[in-house]
C-alpha cells in the first residue's frame, strides 16, 4: 500500500480547480445502460472508484472510447447481461459501492439486474432498502441469496409505473428508480425524492435522451415512461466535496487560494457554513478567493449565544461528506463547535488521531463530537496515521498539512478512490508532499 510523506505548516498559495464530482459521475456512468444510442460524458474524474465502474460497464459490453483526458463515448448496444451471473461480476461488484446503481438502468432496459452486496466506506450501516422497495414497487420480484449476499430484481413483462414514498431521501436509491421508472409503462410519482444538484444533473441529462422527468430540483419527482431513450452528450458538474475539502485546506494551512470554476450555484450551503466558523469566502465570478487568515478565524456563536452546532442534513441541507472536513478545521478555529454526523454511526471514529495530534476533541458518542479550537496557539503535531475511508483520508491529509514535522498517512489509496492526483495538485501550489 501507498504512503504519503507530508512536511506540514507551510502555507500555500495559487489556484487550484476542482474535478468532475465523483458522486455524480458514478450515476451518470451508469444511466449509459439505457440507451444503446452513443452518450459522451465530458469532466470524468480520473479516480480509483470510477475507473473501477468504467471497467465493470466495459466488462458488461459497453463500448468505451476515450477521447481528450477527462471525456468518454459510451455505446451500450452490446450489453452481456449473462455477465452478471459470473463470479468475475461477484467480485468486481462487491468491491464498489456505485456498482448499486447499474441495477435500475439494467432492470428497466432488459428486464433484470443482480447485484452483490457493494464495498466502499466503513462509516456505517448503509442500507439498499430504499432501492428495491423502489423497484417492487415497480413490479419487479426481489430475490436475496444469504449464502453469498447476492440481490437480484426481476421483470420479464417490464415495469410498471407507480406512486411511492420514499423511507429516506436516499441520493442512490432515487437516482436507481428514476432510472428504473423512465422506461416503465405508465407514470410514477417519487415523493420524498433526493433533490441534490447530482440528482438533478442525472434527471436533465435523461430528459435530454427522451425521458419525461418534471420536479427536477423538488423532492416529488413526477415521471412519464417512454418507450426508448437516445443518445447525449452530458458535462459533469466540479465536486462540491472537493470545492469544501479546499476550503478548510486554506483556512488550516493560512493560506491564499483561488478555487477555480466552482459552479457556486450548486453549492448550497457550502460557504456560508465554513463562513461560520469564520472563514472568509469572497466569490470571484464563478471562483471562490480565500484570503491567508494569518490571524485565524472565530467561531460565530447562535444568536443567542449558545455553542455552534453543525449538523448534516439531506440537501438542500449541509452535505455529510463534508463534516469530517469541518471537524478538522474547527480544531484551530477560535471557539468551539458541535459536530452532528447524523447519518453514519462510524463516520467520527477517526478523531483519535486528530487526539493523538493534540487536537482537542470530545466525543460524546458514535454520532456527536465537541471541538474546543486552539486558535492557533497550539500548532498540531505530525504524527503516523491511516486513512479509514475517502473524507476522513482528506481531512488527515489537512491536518498533517497544518501540523508542525513530517507526517506519514498509510492506506492512501482511500484517498486516491475520491481525489484525482492529489499530491500533484497540492505540489502545484506549494505543498512538500511525497507519495511513497
Amino acid at each position: 500500500m501507498g504512503i504519503f510523506k507530508i512536511e506540514g505548516g507551510i502555507p500555500l498559495k495559487g489556484e487550484i480547480t476542482p474535478q468532475g464530482a465523483k458522486n455524480e459521475a458514478l450515476q451518470i456512468l451508469c444511466a449509459v445502460l439505457l440507451t444503446s444510442e452513443k452518450v459522451k460524458i465530458n469532466n470524468i474524474p480520473d479516480i480509483i472508484d470510477i475507473n473501477k465502474l468504467i471497467t465493470l460497464l466495459g466488462n458488461l459490453g459497453v463500448k468505451i472510447q476515450k477521447n481528450e483526458p477527462g471525456s468518454i463515448t459510451f455505446q451500450a448496444d452490446e450489453v452481456n447481461v449473462n455477465y452478471l451471473e459470473t463470479e468475475a461480476f461477484k467480485k468486481e461488484g462487491g468491491a464498489l459501492r456505485g456498482s448499486i446503481m447499474i441495477v435500475g438502468p439494467l432492470l428497466a432496459r432488459f428486464g433484470k439486474g443482480y447485484i452483490p452486496k457493494p464495498g466502499g466506506d466503513k462509516i456505517g450501516r448503509r442500507r439498499l432498502d430504499t432501492h428495491f422497495e423502489g423497484f417492487i414497487n415497480l413490479g419487479a420480484k426481489f430475490r436475496y441469496n444469504r449464502e453469498d449476499h447476492f440481490y437480484g430484481v426481476e421483470a420479464p413483462e417490464g415495469l410498471i409505473g407507480a406512486d411511492m414514498l420514499l423511507d429516506e431521501a436516499s441520493v442512490t436509491g432515487t437516482a436507481n428508480i428514476v432510472m428504473a421508472a423512465v422506461l416503465a409503462k405508465g407514470k410514477t410519482t417519487v415523493y420524498n425524492a433526493a433533490c441534490e444538484p447530482y440528482l438533478q444533473q442525472l434527471c436533465k441529462m435523461l430528459n435530454s435522451m427522451g425521458a419525461n422527468i418534471k420536479g427536477v430540483g423538488s423532492n416529488l419527482l413526477t415521471i412519464e415512461g417512454v418507450e426508448s431513450l437516445g443518445g447525449c452528450e452530458h458535462r459533469i458538474l466540479p465536486d462540491m466535496i472537493e470545492i469544501g475539502s479546499w476550503i478548510g485546506l486554506a483556512a488550516m494551512t493560512k493560506s491564499e487560494i483561488t478555487i477555480k470554476d466552482v459552479s457556486w450555484e450548486n453549492l448550497g450551503l457550502i460557504p456560508n457554513t465554513f463562513r461560520k466558523l469564520g472563514i472568509t469566502i469572497e466569490k470571484r465570478g464563478d471562483d471562490i478567493y480565500i484570503p491567508a487568515h494569518v490571524n485565524g478565524y472565530e467561531v460565530k456563536t447562535d444568536i443567542d449565544g449558545s455553542i455552534l452546532t453543525i449538523a448534516d442534513a439531506p440537501w438542500p441541507g449541509f452535505t455529510p461528506d463534508l463534516l469530517s472536513i469541518v471537524l478538522v478545521v474547527a480544531t484551530q478555529a477560535k471557539g468551539d463547535v458541535l459536530i452532528h454526523q447524523k447519518m453514519f454511526e462510524s463516520r467520527l471514529f477517526f478523531v483519535d488521531k486528530l487526539i493523538d495530534m493534540g487536537a482537542k476533541i470530545m466525543l460524546c458518542d458514535p454520532h456527536r463530537a465537541v471541538v474546543m479550537g486552539h486558535n492557533f496557539e497550539s500548532q498540531l503535531k505530525a504524527t503516523t496515521m491511516s486513512s479509514p475511508d475517502i473524507r476522513a483520508g482528506i481531512s488527515l491529509l489537512i491536518a498533517a498539512l497544518s501540523a508542525k514535522g513530517t507526517s506519514t498517512i498509510q492506506n492512501i489509496e482511500q484517498i486516491d478512490r475520491g481525489y484525482e492526483r492529489i499530491d500533484e495538485r497540492l505540489r502545484a501550489i506549494g505543498a512538500k508532499i511525497v507519495r511513497a
